[in-house]
């Protein structure tokens, strides 16, 4: 196989501080290059509809959770790890956007109710089409067998890093 830019970082840090096991940077940083441009080729598809990555991470998930298609803002943020003001503006974006509908909670008065409009449901089942085309199109350099078994290991790095990462 052809040596690549980390390849070449790793050389020169051998050469330069032999002392140190700097292993981890052909993972972390080919993880952190690769993450770079799945981001662009990913945002791509988000655009063409006039959506962020943030917006399109909203309407999925209220989307997946299935009928009627709504959640607390609150539930929104545990859905898509983000903190609750993230949550407020994308909400706002997409609610000025008429893709989604905010209401008072029939529980609780106090609590709001976020809810995929029509044209947003049209949207987003549209949308996760090109997506997962997308996606295939960006793994298609890897065998199903790659693909599992880099799944399983990503799977098992992130629930390492579990206690860091909450």
């Amino acid at each position: 196989m052809e040596p690549d830019h980390v390849d070449k970082i790793l050389e020169q840090w051998a050469q330069e501080r032999p002392d140190l096991d700097a292993s981890p940077i052909g993972l972390i940083g080919r993880l952190h290059r690769l993450a770079d441009v799945l981001n662009i080729e990913l945002r791509a598809v988000f655009a063409e509809a006039g959506l962020g990555d943030g917006d399109f991470d909203v309407l999925v998930t209220l989307r997946r959770h299935g009928a009627p298609y709504e959640l607390t803002p609150g539930e929104l943020g545990a859905s898509t790890m983000v903190t609750s003001s993230a949550v407020t503006k994308r909400i706002d974006r997409l609610e000025r956007a008429g893709l989604v509908t905010r209401t008072v909670s029939q529980e609780d008065a106090r609590s709001r109710r976020i809810r995929l409009t029509d044209a947003g449901f049209d949207l987003v089942n549209r949308l996760m089409g090109h997506h997962i085309a997308n996606e295939q199109r960006l793994v298609a350099g890897l065998s199903e067998r790659d693909r599992a078994q880099l799944a399983a290991i990503l799977r098992r790095w992130g629930q390492s890093l579990d206690d860091d990462l909450t």
